[in-house]
Order: C-alpha cells, then sequence, then structure tokens
C-alpha cells in the first residue's frame, strides 16, 4: 500500500510536469508529498471530503441554473447548491441573490420596467433592481437567466438567455434523479421573514415532502445567520451549517445587537455555540489559510482542529480557478498582458489544483467549488478516490 501511494504521488508529479512544465512541477511535488501524506489519514478511515457544485459548476454556465446543475453533477460534485429565496406569491427559487437584475434578462422585458426600485437588504446601501420578492412565480418563469460575472467568464455569455430560473422543488427532483445531496442556503432570512415571506418553515416542508428529514439524509442547510439555522432545527433533523463570512457579523446579530462578530465565531467558545444548533461551518477559506496585503498565503490556523474537537465538520468556500480569486502563490500569467485592461490577466486561470492540495491537508471535510471537475480530479489525486 504505501508502494502505491509513492507511485501516485510520483505520477501526480509527472502529470504536472506535461501540463504546465518542469519548473511548476518541480515547485509543487515536495509540497505534494505532504499533503498527501497528511491527506492518507483520512483516506486511511475512508474519509474522503465532499465536492459541492457551488451554484452547480458555475465555473461554466450561469450559476444557479438547470444546465449549471447537471454539468457539476456529470463533473462528480456529491452535492449541488442553490440559494433560496422566495417570490411575491411565497414559492421558493434559486437565485444567487434576491435581486435579479444582474443573472437575469429581466431588464430586456418592458412589461416589468415599473418593478424597478431601490432597496436596502440586510442594512447595506441602497441597491436599484428588480426584486424576486415583487414577481410571481409564472412571471418569474417568463425570464431567462445571464452569466453574473461576464467580464472574468465571457464564454458563459454564449449561454445567456437559454435556461428559466428553477424552483428549489425541481432542483430537489433533478438530485434525487441523478443520486446527489442537495445544500440549500436561505437568504437574507431575517429579511423575507420582516415582509411576511418567511424562509425556513418552506424549505423544510418541500424537503420533507420529497422524503428528506432525518440527518441521516443527504442534505445540508446553511445560513448565515444562525437564527435561521435554529428556526430550522425545530422543524427538521436534517444537518446544519453555519456560514461565516471573511468579515462583518450576521445581521441577526445587527438587529438583535449582539456584538459577535463573524471572527469571533470562529474562536473555541463561537464554535462550541454554533455547536448547539448545527453539524458544522461553513467558513470563508481566508479563516483556515489567511493571506497577507498581497494576496500570498499565511501560515494556516487552528480552525479547522478547533472545529473538529467542538464535533464540526468544515466545509470552506469558494474555490475557483481565475486568478482573480486565487492567492498569489497560485497565479499564473503576465498581469501586464493586457495593457491597461488586466480582465485578460484576473479572468485567466490559474494553477487551482495547488490550492486544493494545499487545503485539503488541513483535513476539511469538504468544499465549495465552481469548478467541480478540477475540484473532483485533485481530490482524486491526493486521496485516490
Amino acid at each position: 500500500m504505501r508502494i502505491s501511494r509513492r507511485r501516485s504521488l510520483f505520477a501526480s508529479c509527472l502529470f504536472f510536469v506535461g501540463l504546465s512544465g518542469a519548473s511548476l512541477a518541480m515547485m509543487h511535488c515536495s509540497e505534494d508529498a505532504t499533503v498527501v501524506s497528511q491527506a492518507q489519514k483520512g483516506a486511511d478511515a475512508g474519509i474522503y471530503p465532499l465536492i459541492i457544485g457551488h451554484r452547480g459548476a458555475s465555473g461554466y454556465r450561469p450559476e444557479h441554473t438547470i444546465a449549471s446543475y447537471e454539468l457539476a453533477i456529470a463533473m462528480g460534485a456529491n452535492f449541488i447548491e442553490p440559494d433560496v429565496v422566495s417570490t411575491k406569491d411565497g414559492f421558493l427559487v434559486i437565485r444567487h441573490e434576491n435581486e435579479i437584475g444582474g443573472t437575469t434578462n429581466v431588464a430586456s422585458h418592458p412589461e416589468f420596467a415599473d418593478r424597478k426600485k431601490s432597496r436596502s437588504i440586510d442594512g447595506g446601501k441602497p441597491v436599484e433592481g428588480w426584486w424576486t420578492e415583487d414577481f410571481t412565480l409564472e412571471e418569474l418563469k417568463k425570464l431567462r437567466a445571464r452569466e453574473r460575472l461576464p467580464e472574468l467568464r465571457p464564454e458563459n455569455t454564449a449561454f445567456d438567455g437559454l435556461y428559466e430560473i428553477p424552483t428549489l422543488q425541481e432542483v430537489i427532483d433533478l438530485a434525487k434523479q441523478r443520486g446527489v445531496g442537495i445544500y440549500p442556503e436561505t437568504k437574507h432570512p431575517t429579511y423575507f421573514r420582516s415582509i411576511g415571506l418567511p424562509l425556513e418553515e418552506k424549505v423544510a416542508q418541500t424537503l420533507r415532502d420529497a422524503g428528506w428529514h432525518e440527518a441521516t439524509d443527504p442534505v445540508y442547510l446553511q445560513s448565515f445567520e444562525p437564527q435561521s439555522l435554529q428556526l430550522l432545527k425545530g422543524l427538521t433533523n436534517l444537518k446544519r451549517v453555519q456560514l461565516l463570512d471573511a468579515d462583518g457579523k450576521p445581521y441577526d446579530f445587527v438587529v438583535s445587537n449582539d456584538p459577535r462578530t463573524y471572527a469571533d465565531l470562529v474562536k473555541p467558545e463561537g464554535l462550541a455555540f454554533i455547536a448547539t444548533y448545527a453539524q458544522g461551518i461553513g467558513p470563508n477559506k481566508n479563516f483556515l489559510i489567511p493571506r497577507d496585503a498581497n494576496a500570498k498565503l499565511l501560515e494556516p490556523t487552528t480552525v479547522v482542529d478547533d472545529a473538529h474537537k467542538a464535533g464540526l465538520i468544515v466545509h470552506p468556500f469558494t474555490f475557483r480557478n481565475e486568478n482573480s480569486f486565487l492567492p498569489a502563490d497560485f497565479r499564473m500569467g503576465d498581469p501586464d498582458a493586457g495593457g491597461p485592461d488586466s480582465s485578460i490577466y484576473v479572468g485567466a486561470r490559474g494553477d487551482a489544483p495547488a490550492e486544493y492540495r494545499r487545503f485539503f491537508a488541513l483535513g476539511i471535510d469538504g468544499l465549495f467549488s465552481d469548478f467541480s471537475d478540477t475540484a473532483v480530479a485533485t481530490r482524486r489525486q491526493v486521496y485516490g478516490k
């Protein structure tokens, strides 16, 4: 067994020689040896990190579309992740935000011109746009999705206008048909509760109607707001994960004048609090390995070990292949190649597998990725599965 692992590591080093040149391979092979050694502890125990298709395969298709979810599944994702918001008539639909001007073609529909309005969500600056809570499901089904990051993912704009806004039920149906799990997030739950469109009961009931209610079912429920997860705890036995953003605090903490921030919640006492209502955390990956002012990786923190000691699993977010999202350590290309327009460099893809390997070495239990194929391939390289 030990011989086969060394051969596997040697093969992965040769792979990178072929992919990116000998210098890149030499740079990472010694690092890979440590990563494989550490990650193999989990493999020996039969534990492999889950790959969660973040908004589907949003590196390749407009996010939160059935096509995006289908592609993530085809690439080997274990779970697909829908963000849940509400329509005016109380249906649960899937959008990254309830403001849909940037992710649909609503602006091209003159019949909806009068729906455009300015609104402040979660205490943020007023945003002018179109909001799901001002549309019925029938009206939203007239719209079509478009790429949210066209400047970074111009190839995805080829799919603009092709796909509907899916409902939560449609994503559940797809997951059950294809044999994968689902990882729904309640978006802006305090806000939706304040306008009489609470998310939690409908999410729990929709999943219960699909036959998913127990902790052993292939579902994780996630939210940035503890209160939403606490409410869900009283409605379902499904697993729950507290999301932790890089800065700020949960909006329900703002409303209740709770002084704790996300940074406080990753401390041991904060993790103990989370363990009273959730089974895991979904931290911004910078909580696990911080970056310096130049976006280079610093030494890992103890958050993964601390969470595990508290009985919590760890699913960091979000892993993406483009330079603009990668640590400076793994960016590739010449920042000046595009002249005054640096979008060529920031949108170019770097050495994402190296980032995955670095985080796998921490003992994480899963991760959110826009590029399920890269995540799955690197996991197979490291863990053999």
